[in-house]
């Protein structure tokens, strides 16, 4: 992980809501700084808190309201836009970063970066986009390629975590059961193919079977699961003893 700081920034938003819906983008994806120009009123018992999340008590009361200048003359800074019916030749900036490519180009840099977000309906003003370093633009279908305020926010955000998240609740890799015990759940799953009468085709299913769990990796819960069923499967296809 780099030492990049990224901070969002939302300008001129009309929707308290939409703000809310970032802050909480942000708090699920790692990044702490929001930075407002020209915001809505923030009433705490409105939609920008309600739509928060977690990020009501922390990163919403402290986002910091701030002119476009300021971002300007403080921050690498990285414009949004949809890029809509527009190539090289008629957009004001090219070319655009996908947020993937942005993400790479910030791992390999020790920079203060803003993401500055525009106006729900028109976005950031040509004016505006002329005085960023950089403009991402997020790779969507051309016959509606828009998305909300609070998407693309959230897009971008989770595209960015690799540079602000240290860990997740996710596990880092799956432990794979010990040998032996893969070998003994094979072994319940032969026993079981003897038990069917599968005498002709039985080599060839146990080939099957072990190509299978060898790209499963089954974790220890699993192959003890599997172990219980294939035996009791087994036990009650034994012909009834004979006293």
């Amino acid at each position: 992980m780099s030492d990049v700081g990224i901070s969002i920034a939302v300008v001129d938003a009309k929707t308290p809501g939409n703000i809310g819906t970032i802050a909480r983008a942000m708090k699920n994806f790692g990044l702490s700084e929001l930075y407002l120009v020209d915001p809505p009123e923030l009433d705490p018992d409105g939609d920008a808190y309600g739509f928060a999340g977690q990020a009501r008590t922390d990163l919403l009361p402290n986002a910091k309201t701030v002119s476009f200048d300021y971002l300007v003359e403080n921050f690498h800074t990285v414009g949004t836009t949809a890029t809509t019916n527009s190539d090289h030749r008629r957009h004001v900036r090219y070319p655009f970063k996908t947020p993937d490519e942005l993400r790479d180009s910030l791992a390999s840099v020790d920079t203060e970066t803003v993401v500055i977000f525009g106006r729900e309906r028109v976005g950031l003003h040509n004016e505006e986009l002329e005085r960023l370093d950089e403009i991402c633009s997020i790779p969507a279908s051309d016959s509606y390629p828009v998305l909300n305020l609070g998407q693309a926010a959230t897009v971008i955000c989770y595209a960015l975590s690799p540079l602000s998240i240290e860990s997740t609740q996710q596990p880092d890799r799956i432990v794979r059961a010990p040998e032996q015990d893969i070998e003994g759940l094979h072994a319940e799953f032969d026993r079981l193919l003897g038990q069917l009468g599968e005498s002709d085709d039985r080599d060839r299913l146990m080939r099957l079977w072990r190509r299978l769990l060898g790209r499963a990796h089954p974790t220890t819960r699993e192959v003890s699961s599997l172990r219980g069923v294939l035996r009791r499967s087994a036990d009650r296809l034994k012909p009834p003893s004979r006293e």
